[in-house]
């Protein structure tokens, strides 16, 4: 990531922004949302490796004065489904994406809850998202 920050710093005019936005270091919450409540089912177990190494790049490139952050905040994310397709779908992507093991698990558990809940319910997977501004100096 250290290789990205420096090629934006080089197309970026002085005074530049360049906006990193990625989700948070945090497990994600998979849950489903009931008459207009979000009602948590399981928090995945994923690794933050990448994410701990992108942020000790953002660190890198401060530290070296080539930006300078001058904002940072962080904001909820639902992504939600319709049905449990949409899910399986969601999940063998994020699985393969991220190395995971298959989760049939929770896919299981969240059919048999949606079974027994009325027919609007969705299922939602909650991730906070980091937005930082830096500016280049």
């Amino acid at each position: 990531m250290v290789q990205a920050l420096l090629e934006a710093h080089r197309v970026l005019k002085p005074g530049g922004l360049l906006i990193d936005l990625r989700p948070a270091a945090v497990h994600r919450r998979v849950g489903i949302i009931e008459d207009g409540e979000y009602k948590l089912l399981w928090r995945m177990r994923e690794g933050f490796d990448d994410d701990h190494a992108a942020d000790r790049a953002v660190a890198d490139v401060i530290e070296r004065g080539l930006f300078k952050q001058t904002g940072r905040t962080r904001f909820p994310c639902f992504r939600t489904m319709d049905n449990i397709a949409e899910f399986r779908e969601w999940l063998v992507d994020f699985v393969e994406r991220n190395g995971h093991e298959p989760h049939d698990w929770l896919d299981r558990r969240l059919e048999k809850k949606l079974t027994a809940s009325p027919p609007k319910t969705k299922i939602a997977v909650s991730a906070p998202l980091v937005l930082r501004v830096l500016r280049k100096l």
